[in-house]
């Protein structure tokens, strides 16, 4: 009996040690393909970026002769224009074209609007002072929000 007890404790154990294991082994599996390349990508795209902001700063500054700026200049404006072409194309593989969302502008317009109704529905509303303290205080207010007073 103690015998079979230690094979089921074993085997337990092994089965409690593979369901742990196995994410491990699925998430590198997963990261070596598609994603290194992607990544490397997007590093070089924010090494380009670094190096033009470098440049640009070291212009201004006057640390950069003016005939070498512009040939600089261009030259990583070119990279960095090739390295978004090659991301654009690896991000259009990747999504179906019928899958596009709706521009954000229209939704933070309407979220704009709404806000700057309520703040004018606001300032219309407002009831005075409280009698007590001298906070304002809103129409729609039955006690002072600062002390607590009864306005009604």
């Amino acid at each position: 009996m103690d015998l079979l007890a230690a094979f089921l404790l074993l085997f337990v154990l092994a089965l409690a040690a593979l369901y742990v294991a196995r994410p491990f082994a699925t998430r590198l599996r997963s990261v070596r393909g598609v994603d290194q390349a992607l990544s490397t990508l997007l590093a070089e795209r924010d090494r380009v970026l670094t190096a033009l902001q470098e440049l640009d700063f070291d212009n201004t500054l006057g640390k950069i002769p003016a005939g070498d700026y512009p040939a600089q200049r261009e030259m990583l404006v070119q990279r960095g224009a090739a390295i978004l072409r090659l991301l654009d194309e690896r991000s259009g593989a990747d999504r179906k074209p019928a899958a596009r969302t709706p521009a954000p502008a229209s939704t933070d317009d309407d979220l704009e609007d709404l806000i700057a109704k309520r703040r004018s529905a606001r300032r219309e509303k407002t009831g005075g002072f409280c009698p007590q303290c001298g906070k304002p205080v809103l129409l729609s207010d039955r006690f002072c929000p600062k002390c607590g007073h009864s306005l009604k």
